[in-house]
């Protein structure tokens, strides 16, 4: 495992006989030598945390990062942000002297045993993350197994893409995090060129392409799709966001919401607690629905 710790990029693959362990070990044997260098120039040329700042916050100022930057979906009835793979990759990349990536370690019994990782090679600060990814697909109608060598690779790279986002932001201080996603934050709001109802129409548009009518976005957010503010649509993105980067699974999330505006179609409505209006009480009721719960 040690070995295996300092190997970086690329994938290994095991699958039995001595041509491809001899081929492994030196694939390992090779990479071990490059990572060992890589850390001798660190050393060399040390990172400068505010020039690594301003790189980290010029990207941020890019609206196609800035739009990619962030994720969000409700679990147990709270709300869970934080930056998208997009971001850490981004982050990484400007802070300097790090190694991150995944390694396929092998393949065996109809899953994939890899690990996942990002190394500060100047500090000598490591996270890694090793998982099992069984090569099964889970949809609403059911499970099927993978055999395509290119769906498993997809399912392995989605999965350990997640894991590599945890590893960044393992060994990234957390206010360099925080003020990038600040800065993504201020990019939204200061470069949305288009009329607010042009970009809701852009989003509904979106949806629409993952199978999620107008009714179920309107169910979600509690309103009006026309009523939707600036807000809501860079909540929605983020939503978005998670559903491509597989933070949470695209068919489960439409199965949901379909659940979610049955419900609140076919239920009729609480009666007004107080002097509060019915209308209130029902946008929060619907605002409620929809991501909870989520595994």
């Amino acid at each position: 495992m040690n070995e295996l710790n300092v190997f970086s990029g690329g994938q290994v693959q095991k699958q039995g006989g001595s041509l491809e362990s001899v081929t492994a070990q030196m694939a390992m044997t090779r990479q071990a030598q490059e990572v060992q260098a890589a850390m001798i120039v660190a050393k060399r040329f040390p990172r400068d945390p505010a020039a690594s700042m301003e790189r980290i916050l010029a990207a941020c100022m890019r609206p196609s990062l800035a739009e990619a930057a962030q994720y969000e979906y409700s679990r147990g009835g709270s709300t869970v942000t934080g930056p998208s793979i997009r971001l850490a990759e981004a982050i990484a990349q400007g802070w300097g002297n790090i190694d991150f990536g995944y390694i396929e370690l092998e393949q065996k019994n109809r899953e994939s045993q890899v690990m996942a990782y990002a190394w500060d090679l100047e500090t000598n600060t490591r996270q890694s993350k090793v998982f099992s990814v069984p090569h099964i697909r889970h949809t609403s109608k059911g499970d099927y197994p993978l055999t395509d060598p290119r769906d498993i690779y997809e399912m392995v790279a989605n999965q350990a893409a997640r894991r590599v986002r945890a590893c960044i932001l393992g060994v990234i201080p957390g206010d360099v995090i925080e003020s990038a996603q600040r800065q993504c934050d201020l990019t939204l709001k200061a470069n949305n060129k288009l009329p607010l109802d042009e970009r809701i129409k852009e989003m509904v548009a979106r949806y629409a392409e993952l199978g999620i009518s107008t009714e179920q976005l309107r169910g979600f957010i509690g309103k009006n799709v026309e009523a939707f503010t600036e807000n809501d649509v860079i909540r929605l993105g983020k939503i978005y966001r998670s559903i491509k980067d597989g933070v949470v699974g695209n068919e489960y999330f439409i199965e949901r919401m379909k659940e979610s505006t049955a419900e609140a179609t076919e239920k009729p409505q609480d009666a007004p607690a107080g002097n509060e209006p019915p209308s209130t009480q029902r946008g929060q009721k619907r605002a409620q629905i929809g991501l909870d719960d989520l595994a």
